[in-house]
């Protein structure tokens, strides 16, 4: 017998649990999460973790303690899905029907996409606070640190929240600083785009800031070899081999899980992003299909700070059911960038890149302890409190 709820949401993420709790309140009787982690993970902090400024055990809870009440949480993997349903086959051989059908699984890492990334990890010279194995060992690698040679990298679009790459950077940097040695240390960046974040006001305070640290930046560059502590770089102006590399803080490339593809949610991209319309985030193909967060094809970039606005959207369009008109998401995102262990700037824009700050003054793009104190701490407990419970 084919399980069936009235809403199936495959992922227990920020963008799966903050999306079921609304929905129960708004009217959906019958809410399903597709999970199959037992531990949920405040993702943003891993950059702090990954900076000596936070632990694992700050970022994490049982799954079971944030999933929100009345909903139903299912305990496996998605490996199917069948969008004319809807329904998903499951890792355990179950088949789950719905009636409606919302898929925000998050991003996979593409290690294909970077040759011998994995191996220099296992190798113990690179690593990358994007992920969960090697954020703990990039602090203890990079802390005591006195001469040597360190890449950084900024991933292609898509990836979660990817602007925040720069964040151990500049922590590293103004550790060292403090420390007196960075001028000993050579550090490198590797940007997929011209500028970090191809925004012309927050890019000009960036780039003073890596100017300040004396960061050696290659622009519109992609790594596309790791081994024997080389980093070989590919940019318009050709190939550049970084050797001698003391470590590699490299993010890997993302893209959609395979079962996205394979089951005609995705659009045109290479990543294999759910198709939807970016207003109303319903599926262009399957109209009882939607999504959200990271693996949705918003035309925006995804962060945290976006997903806030997309489950409030999200929540109205499938409770309403067409009774009312749909509301529309203006691709809102926010980038947290700190400058240093203790400034912290915020770089809110829309869809189309033009400012959309949440209050009128002061300028959040300016580097700030305020900003830093909020991104750190204030967070991280209104997540836990109430993002989740779909109360922000």
């Amino acid at each position: 017998m084919v399980l069936h709820h009235e809403v199936l949401v495959i992922g227990g993420g920020n963008a799966g649990v903050s999306l079921a709790a609304p929905l129960l309140r708004d009217g959906a009787e019958d809410v399903a999460v597709v999970e199959s982690q037992s531990v949920h993970r405040y993702r943003p902090l891993l950059n702090y973790v990954g900076s000596g400024e936070a632990s694992m055990s700050s970022l994490e809870r049982p799954a079971a303690k944030v999933m929100p009440e009345g909903a139903t949480w299912i305990e496996d993997q998605v490996v199917g899905v069948d969008p004319a349903g809807p329904s998903v086959r499951l890792a355990s051989g179950r088949e789950v029907g719905c009636t409606t059908l919302v898929v925000c699984p998050g991003l996979e890492e593409d290690w294909d996409a970077t040759p011998g990334l994995r191996e220099a990890q296992e190798a113990g010279w690179a690593g990358s606070t994007f992920v969960i194995e090697t954020a703990p060992v990039v602090w203890p690698a990079l802390r005591h640190l006195r001469a040597g040679r360190v890449v950084f990298t900024v991933p292609p679009e898509p990836a979660p929240c990817g602007a925040t790459a720069l964040k151990p950077l500049f922590m590293a940097c103004d550790h060292w600083r403090r420390q007196g040695v960075l001028g000993d240390i050579e550090v490198h960046l590797v940007l997929p785009g011209p500028t970090p974040l191809g925004l012309a006001g927050p890019d000009e305070r960036l780039e003073q800031v890596l100017a300040s640290y004396g960061v050696r930046v290659l622009r519109e560059g992609r790594v596309t070899g790791l081994a024997d502590r080389r980093v070989t770089v590919t940019t318009p102006a050709g190939e550049v081999e970084l050797d001698d590399v003391t470590y590699a803080h490299v993010v890997p490339h993302y893209r959609a899980p395979r079962w996205v593809t394979e089951s005609d949610l995705e659009g045109a991209g290479d990543a294999g992003l759910v198709d939807v319309d970016p207003q109303t985030m319903r599926h262009r193909r399957h109209p009882s299909v939607w999504s959200l967060g990271d693996v949705a094809d918003l035309r925006t970039r995804p962060s945290g700070g976006g997903l806030r606005k997309q489950v409030e959207v999200l929540s109205h369009n499938i409770t309403t059911a067409g009774s009312e008109p749909p509301q529309h998401y203006d691709g809102y995102t926010v980038m947290p960038i700190t400058t240093s262990r203790r400034r912290l700037m915020l770089v809110e824009v829309d869809r189309d890149g033009r400012p959309a700050p949440t209050v009128p003054f002061p300028d959040l793009t300016k580097p700030r302890v305020m900003t830093w104190y909020a991104d750190r701490y204030g967070l991280p407990l209104t997540y836990f409190t109430r993002i989740l419970r779909g109360k922000v």
